[in-house]
């Protein structure tokens, strides 16, 4: 093949390739234009590339570096073909697509009932001027009982009622160093307090473990929601209030609560809550004034700050607002089950 034949062709083929690209206006017109110019088979380009063998030896030096600037000639046509259909993002948009209309939801899955009502409760007492905070699940026996006014010979320590843990790297045998899943979120609270001055303003929301048989109304594990405030002059009658404004955004409507002389280790006096829903008396939770003693362990004055802290079952609440009756239905993962939430 002569050479000026050669080069033509390739001239016509890189004028073609450009012009294709230039119009290509789809994702479907760009590929056909790709596998027509660049096809590894039967891409115009690679017909006129076989040809290369028919120039003469003294012509192919010239005719392989036409060959060379034509292909990276019709290569950044494509590229510039497919940035500009994909703005830079390397998906190529419908070019009808108008990302002014308002889209639709598409579900994909749902929150479980106890996450959805986790956000609730979070929202609800973040209007009530409480910031949320975690802790760990593995907890040692001091935040978990001693900073909390348990001591040593209380039943709660029992390990009949927790879930102890050896740690393996503890060369001893002694019960100082067992660890535990944590019974109660309160140790949040004094982890809190430990690292921060009052006034202290939060709530804790996480899983607590304890040994219980399960049962329509009992699980080994299920979270709670602790709520602690601290101040100066902080009285029984804001924890009544907190929680009266809780009911009434939690449960809607105008929620009585009220309040019984009770016991904890770690509240002084100790109270429990009850709200009336659905013509009955329904446990709240445990609640109180902060015992001086929880205030001393965390470096705290009792003589200048008060506070109180309570303790609800979310499972419960949960429970209370969807009408569910036995509290294995949350953990079974059945999914018709989930649907409904």
């Amino acid at each position: 093949m002569p050479l000026a034949e050669f080069l033509e062709a390739l001239e016509s083929t890189a004028t073609d390739a450009v012009q294709a690209f230039n119009d290509a206006n789809s994702n479907e017109t760009l590929e056909t234009a790709r596998v027509e110019f660049l096809g590894a088979k039967n891409g115009r380009l690679k017909t006129v590339q076989k040809q290369m063998g028919t120039v003469e030896n003294d012509n192919k030096k010239t005719a392989g570096q036409k060959l060379n600037e034509t292909k990276q000639q019709i290569q950044s046509a494509f590229e510039d073909a497919k940035n500009r259909l994909t703005g830079g993002t390397g998906v190529i948009r419908d070019p009808n697509f108008d990302a002014t209309l308002p889209g639709r939801l598409f579900r994909v899955g749902r929150l479980h009932p106890i996450t959805q009502t986790i956000e609730e409760l979070k929202d609800i007492m973040g209007r009530l001027g409480f910031t949320t905070a975690g802790g760990p699940e593995i907890e040692d026996q001091f935040h978990n009982f001693n900073a909390l006014n348990i001591p040593e010979s209380h039943p709660a320590r029992d390990p009949l009622d927790n879930f102890y843990i050896r740690v393996a790297e503890q060369t001893t045998d002694s019960d100082d160093n067992l660890m535990l899943l944590r019974s109660q979120t309160s140790t949040v609270q004094i982890r809190v307090m430990e690292n921060t001055p009052p006034p202290v303003r939060i709530i804790s929301l996480g899983r607590v473990y304890r040994p219980d048989t399960a049962d329509a109304t009992h699980y080994p594990m299920f979270h709670q929601m602790e709520g602690l405030w601290v101040d100066t002059n902080v009285t029984l009658a804001d924890l009544k209030t907190v929680l009266q404004l809780f009911a009434t955004n939690y449960l809607g409507g105008s929620v009585p609560v009220r309040i019984r002389p009770s016991f904890f280790p770690f509240t002084e006096p100790s109270v429990e809550a009850d709200y009336f829903w659905d013509g009955r008396w329904v446990e709240f939770g445990g609640a109180g004034v902060v015992d001086p003693n929880v205030l001393k362990a965390v470096g705290y004055d009792p003589e200048k700050v008060s506070g109180f802290a309570f303790g609800l079952g979310v499972e419960r609440l949960c429970m209370i607002r969807h009408q569910i009756k036995d509290i294995r239905d949350l953990f079974t993962n059945e999914v018709r089950f989930l649907h409904q939430f």
